[in-house]
């Protein structure tokens, strides 16, 4: 089994977002996909709980059979996530995911978490790969410019930016994915997936 980590210790950074599509495209494929939510809000819970029955299943990790063999597995960790818990879930994972917002507060927090997170024995030894998104973006902004300055400072790679469109709060309340919806409707925020989606097929 794969596993992916969405982890930030900011609160409202995008995890969930990045976990429920991440597992939305992963379960299209036809793949066995469980869904774990640690946060204590249990906002992805949710959304799998609102996913409709006639698209792709995605397990949840608290209730999946015993004998059910998936594929992957994708983690929405909770904010404040640090010391071992985070060693826990960094070990438990082949790829981690961190979002970062385009704010002072994001980014200072981010930056605070990913000198942590280099430290981790996992990464380290480069069992685990690590990659930056950026989230709910216009690049029409200073604050866009501000934030590719900060990643630019990064090691870890950064794959894309996702910009802050309605569709997101959408799926989020119906329980789909962008890749469950027409690709009229989607195209536009698919395309900003495709450097994710490489990067998960050749990782």
């Amino acid at each position: 089994m794969r596993s992916i980590l969405v982890a930030n210790p900011k609160g409202g950074s995008g995890k969930t977002t990045l976990a429920t599509h991440l597992a939305g495209y992963l379960a299209s494929l036809g793949r066995q996909v469980v869904l774990a939510d640690l946060d204590r809000q249990q906002s992805a819970a949710g959304w799998l709980k609102r996913r409709p029955a006639h698209l792709p299943t995605i397990h949840s990790h608290q209730a999946r059979k015993p004998t059910l063999q998936p594929d992957w597995m994708v983690i929405d960790s909770p904010a404040g996530l640090h010391g071992d818990k985070l060693s826990a879930a960094v070990k438990l994972a082949e790829l981690v995911i961190v979002p970062v917002q385009p704010s002072a507060f994001d980014m200072l927090a981010t930056g605070d978490f990913l000198r942590v997170l280099r430290e981790e024995k996992a990464i380290r030894k480069e069992r685990s790969q690590v990659a930056m998104i950026g989230m709910r973006v216009d690049p029409r902004t200073r604050s866009a410019a501000e934030l590719a300055e900060f990643l630019l400072a990064v090691e870890f790679p950064v794959l894309t930016y996702l910009r802050d469109a309605q569709l997101y709060v959408q799926c989020a309340n119906q329980g789909v994915s962008l890749f469950d919806l027409p690709p009229s409707r989607a195209a536009r925020d698919v395309e900003q997936w495709q450097p994710i989606l490489e990067w998960l097929s050749v990782s």
